[in-house]
């Protein structure tokens, strides 16, 4: 094995699949949930975005659906209203 190696000539490749990978995008989230994911991931040793993506990927490959309660609230007031109106129709 060589003590000194010369890489000026070689020719450097991108990854071509280095922009697939991930994708940089702005999110807004409430300072709470940014605190609560920076603590977490300082317990776990890694970077607080990193983590935010896998709890983010689980929820993907898992297929978790949220159903908050304000559009569950608001479906179900606007199921009651069309079922008054058929109602009134008959």
């Amino acid at each position: 094995m060589r003590d000194h190696y010369d890489f000026s000539s070689m020719k450097g490749i991108r990854n071509p699949y280095l922009g697939k990978l991930k994708e940089s995008i702005t999110i807004r989230l409430d300072r709470p949930t940014v605190a609560y994911f920076k603590a977490l991931a300082e317990e776990l040793g890694m970077p607080y975005q990193s983590l935010i993506n896998l709890y983010l990927r689980d929820c993907v490959d898992s297929e978790r659906k949220l159903e908050p309660l304000w559009i569950a609230r608001g479906e179900r007031a606007k199921r009651s209203r069309s079922a008054g109106r058929q109602a009134a129709a008959r």
